[in-house]
Parts: C-alpha cells; sequence; structure tokens
C-alpha cells in the first residue's frame, strides 16, 4: 500500500531530527548497487560499540574500549562490499585530513573512522569493479554529502540491502527525551531475518511506530498462525548478512557510558526483527555522543530505553521504504 502525501511528509519529519552536531551523508553507486554512509560529528564524539551478530566486519572497534587510549572518533562509516567495504574508511580518513582534523600525535594529525560493513555482494556487481573496490572513492564522495537532512530507504550503504523478505535499506528516527536531550538511530538493515510478522506486511515494531512513519499498519488482526516460522534468507544457508546501527546523541556521556548505550540499543533489533543476532549476521550497534547539549542525561536508564525504541523504528521505516522505492 503506498503512503500518501500526507503520511509521507509525517515520516519523513519524524525520521530527520537528528541531534543538533551530527551530519550524516551517503553515495552509492546505482550500476553497483553498493555503496557508504559516513556519519560526521561537528567536533569529535565519545564512542562505544558492542557486537552481537555471528559474523562481523568492522575496523578500529577495539579502540573504542573505555581502557584504550585515544578518547574520541572523527567519524564513523557504515559500506556495503563485505571486508572489501572496510576500505570507505580510508576515504573518510582523506577528507577529515584535508579538513586538519584527527587525533593529535605531534606534528601529525590521525582522523579516527571506525567502519563496519554489510554483506551485499550477493546484489551488487563485483566483478565491475575494476582492480579495486569503489568503497573509497564511494565515502569521500559521501562526506562531500553530508547534510543535516538525509535520505533514507536504498540510499548509501543500504543501496543493495536486503532482509528475508524482501529489500531492506537505510532507516533514521529519533526522540527527544523530557530533558531535552535527542536521541536518534541510522540503521542500515542488510538482515538474515525479517522485520515482517509472518506472512503480512506488519512489523514486528508496530508497538513503537510514531505517526505512521511506517504506514500505519499496527498489529495483524486475527494474529497469524505462522507468526513463530523462522523466516531467513536460504532457510539459513545464507550466511552473509549484518544490520548496523549507530545511536547518536547530544548528551555528554563517558565511554563507559557510551558503551552501555550501544549495549541497550540492541534490544531494538529484537524488537523489529526475527530471528536476530544469528551466527549469520553481523551485528553491530555504535553509540556516539558529541556532548553538544553540555550536559549529562537526566535519566541514563530512560537514555537506553529510548535508544532502543529508535533503532526498533529505524529499521522497520528502512524496509518500508526500500519496499516502497522497488513497487513504485
Amino acid at each position: 500500500m503506498a503512503a500518501s502525501a500526507a503520511q509521507r511528509l509525517r515520516y519523513h519529519a519524524a525520521m530527520r531530527q537528528l541531534p543538533p552536531g551530527f551530519r550524516i551523508g551517503h553515495a552509492h553507486d546505482t550500476a553497483l548497487n553498493t555503496g557508504s554512509t559516513v556519519i560526521v560529528p561537528a567536533s569529535v564524539a565519545v564512542a562505544g560499540v558492542h557486537v552481537m551478530g555471528g559474523a562481523p566486519g568492522t575496523r578500529e572497534t577495539d579502540l573504542l574500549d573505555p581502557s584504550q587510549l585515544v578518547t574520541t572518533i572523527d567519524a564513523l562509516v557504515f559500506s556495503g562490499g563485505s571486508a572489501f567495504g572496510l576500505d570507505a574508511a580510508s576515504g573518510v580518513q582523506a577528507w577529515l585530513r584535508e579538513q586538519g582534523r584527527g587525533f593529535p600525535a605531534l606534528p601529525y594529525r590521525i582522523p579516527i573512522v571506525p567502519a563496519a560493513i554489510i554483506f551485499d555482494l550477493r546484489t551488487g556487481q563485483m566483478n565491475a569493479w575494476g582492480k579495486y573496490p569503489p568503497y573509497r572513492e564511494l565515502a569521500y564522495d559521501a562526506c562531500l554529502a553530508l547534510t543535516t537532512d538525509p535520505a533514507c530507504g536504498l540510499v548509501g550503504a543500504g543501496r543493495g540491502a536486503t532482509t528475508a523478505t524482501g529489500p531492506g535499506g537505510i532507516g533514521i528516527a529519533s526522540q527527544q527525551l523530557p530533558d531535552g536531550t535527542t536521541v536518534a538511530a541510522l540503521v542500515v538493515c542488510n538482515a538474515a531475518g525479517s522485520a515482517h510478522i509472518g506472512e503480512t506486511t506488519h512489523f514486528w515494531a508496530a508497538p513503537f511506530e510514531v505517526d505512521d512513519e511506517f504506514g500505519g499498519r499496527g498489529m495483524p488482526v486475527p494474529w497469524p498462525m505462522d507468526a513463530r516460522r523462522i523466516r531467513t534468507k536460504a532457510g539459513f544457508k545464507e550466511l552473509e548478512n549484518t544490520t548496523l546501527a549507530a545511536v547518536l546523541t547530544d548528551a555528554v556521556l563517558s565511554r563507559g557510558d557510551a558503551k552501555r548505550l550501544a549495549i541497550a540499543a540492541h534490544d531494538g533489533f529484537a524488537r523489529a526483527l526475527y530471528p536476530v543476532h544469528t551466527p549469520a549476521d553481523g551485528d553491530v550497534v555504535f553509540a556516539l555522543a558529541n556532548g553538544f547539549s553540555e550536559r549529562e542525561p537526566d535519566d541514563p536508564m530512560l537514555l537506553g530505553v529510548c535508544a532502543a525504541n529508535v533503532v526498533a523504528r529505524a529499521i522497520a521505516i528502512a524496509v518500508y521504504l526500500g519496499e516502497q522505492a522497488t513497487s513504485a
């Protein structure tokens, strides 16, 4: 069912409220059906990460442990291309170096850019890459496209994303807490499982939907008898998947706080996908806090609860918009 113009306005308004001090950029190659997405704080961000999938592909995640030397990051990049896509971080580093940004290792500055990838080779055109994969250049182009009003759907790192029942993509959702803190999630949904309940078009994340942002379909009535049947790509024989999320906030957090926020946000995966965190997924959540509000959250527990909620919404938005794009 296609969304009305009013619906489109409502869910776009809901998903584009990034915390102040963050910008997001996408770049993709339509012919290759793959791309990269970059998240850049205005200055730097404290970051944490938590991996729960069995097949992750990441760069610089060890550095985010609270016991490590470097305390902040300059950007985060998500990319298609499986392990080849980790090269995207080099393109972001090149752009940051041109801006004079990076960790001061005098007399040098070294941009700190964690990265994570999805496996989209099944939908892409790897044989058309040429000698080197395209992700360094795509990520650099994504930096040139940074905006506070990023697109969602089959764009950037979500260009070639799929789920067990159809397209995936990129989704963004946000929420403002009573103390004024904003928490948002950017998700690249490329899950082994399904965002839908049984064979219906209803979303597992329906209880968390805001203002019909993924169609306003609610829960199915009657409840489908096959809702608990496990649906996966190729019945678990397809081992290359992954859903990625970045939780963004303008709160002041320590690295330990950011780690805890990333852990809590994984609950959003379980609210929106079935099954989830499988050996065939590389599910990863990053949490970035830029301190733009100059205050700690009044209720850190509430921040974590809301982080899981916006992640669940962002997953459903990604799938909903991916489906709208392919059915248009």
